[in-house]
């Protein structure tokens, strides 16, 4: 790639045998492209979801009083406390409401109901046959319209392996809790949950082979990503400033170790515990490294621009995941039935905190990805939640939302804890959101509108 003279496409790649295609991040060789083409940012806007399961214990996820709590970080409930660091950089919104979860006449499956409506704001019909059917997701409408501008319109992402057929939840197709973006009404996107196959989505390698021991025997041969690129990346880095020299070599630098730490998850000798049937190869046993592993897929694809859209679900709604890494060895959505015994709830409060602490990890990671004139953390509208408020009750209102990124300066979360009327309609933040990411839509799901606070924001 010989660039000396000319700015840099948006778009570039380092390209080697293969087929191996590394995306670049946002350089300053590539800034004068911007200029010519007259856009009004040197960075785009993402969107992001992150799905926990099974509710959250409210008592010590909602903040006690509204307002800003950015200055009293002795204010932030237990399970928000990992996040004490990144305090200005989220708030957390009270109040909303998915009704489309509720039974409306069809009776239990509030796991499923929670899962299938929760980005769709659409109630799910009740079936476990093939003719399933909720309603397009809220990434999914930003995907048809601004994907075709990246290599793939959407990423969706997992840490635990779930099955699409069959009944899980009182007559709801498992499709329904083990999703949360859905393409049309009826064809959910699966989570991927195997690291090695999203990093070779990623950078345009060959398809993971699925049998263990003839991957095993190719892998003897497989070059790193980074070998199949290196001439190429010396080309480029002559006809770069030294900044971008500086950045080009971290980014690089990320890639290789993301790179290894596959590798070491595919050869570790700690066997997995598949919740559901047979987990495929080269998922990590421990539920941090595969968390974090997601995660800066997740960074990397947001920073080369591959994706604009990406969802995590952490875990299937109605998990049955124990997390033995933090002393609680029962099954997570048993636990939550604990019809108010102390001990149950003291454990759910911390596999609440546990997943809380893989998204601080998250955002550190964004705030110090630099993209265009700040870091990625600013250019992300990111929600983390659940489909199910209290488990115990199988609520479906005042759902635990938390908002953080700076949305390209359309959102300032100031460390807010935000109380909007109760039944206020979930889709109505959706719809706010798509409205700042440029996907302005007249109505979606229940939305009564959009989210005064949000909306009021320049």
């Amino acid at each position: 790639m010989t660039t000396a003279g000319k700015s840099l496409p948006r778009r570039a790649f380092l390209r080697g045998l293969g087929g191996a295609a590394v995306a670049l991040p946002l350089l300053d060789a590539m800034i004068p492209a911007f200029a010519r083409a007259a856009t009004t940012a040197q960075a785009p806007c993402r969107m992001a979801f992150i799905y926990v399961p099974n509710g959250i214990v409210m008592d010590l996820w909602s903040p006690k009083t509204e307002g800003e709590i950015a200055r009293l970080p002795e204010q932030l409930p237990k399970i928000l406390e990992p996040l004490a660091r990144h305090r200005a950089d989220f708030m957390v919104m009270s109040g909303l409401t998915q009704n489309g979860a509720r039974a409306l006449g069809d009776g239990p499956g509030d796991h499923g109901r929670a899962g299938a409506n929760y980005l769709t704001a659409v109630h799910p019909r009740k079936t476990f046959g093939k003719d399933i059917q909720t309603g397009v997701s809220v990434d999914q409408i930003a995907a048809r319209q601004i994907g075709s501008q990246t290599k793939f319109a959407s990423l969706e992402l997992g840490c635990e392996q779930g099955i699409q057929g069959g009944n899980c939840d009182n007559g709801y197709s498992c499709a329904y809790s083990n999703s949360i973006s859905w393409r049309t009404v009826s064809t959910p996107n699966p989570p991927e949950v195997r690291p090695r196959a999203v990093f070779e989505r990623l950078f345009g390698t060959a398809e993971v082979e699925p049998d263990p021991a003839r991957r095993a025997r190719q892998q003897k041969y497989d070059k790193s990503i980074l070998d199949l690129v290196l001439d190429d990346a010396n080309r480029l880095k002559v006809t770069l400033g030294g900044a971008d020299r500086r950045k080009l070599d971290e980014y690089l630098h990320a890639i290789g170790e993301i790179e290894a730490r596959i590798h070491s998850a595919e050869h570790g000798k700690t066997p997995v515990t598949p919740a559901i049937g047979t987990m495929p190869s080269g998922i990590p046993a421990d539920f941090v490294e595969h968390s974090h592993l997601m995660f800066d897929l997740m960074t990397l694809a947001f920073q080369t621009n591959t994706t604009r859209i990406a969802t995590m679900m952490m875990a299937l709604e109605q998990s049955n995941r124990p997390y033995r890494e933090i002393g609680v060895p029962e099954s997570h959505h048993g636990l939550t039935h604990h019809r108010g015994d102390p001990e149950k709830i003291a454990k759910v409060a911390a596999i609440n905190r546990f997943h809380v602490e893989q998204l601080a990890y998250l955002l550190d990671k964004l705030k110090s990805t630099s993209d265009g004139d700040g870091c990625l953390l600013d250019h992300v509208m990111l929600v983390y939640g659940s489909g199910l408020a209290d488990g115990n009750r199988h609520d479906h209102h005042n759902l635990p939302t938390l908002l953080a990124g700076g949305g390209c300066g359309g959102i300032r979360p100031a460390g807010r804890h935000i109380q909007y009327a109760n039944e206020t309609p979930m889709a109505n933040l959706f719809t706010t959101m798509l409205d700042k990411m440029g996907v302005p839509v007249e109505g979606f799901g229940d939305s009564s509108g959009k989210l005064g606070y949000l909306n009021n924001l320049a």
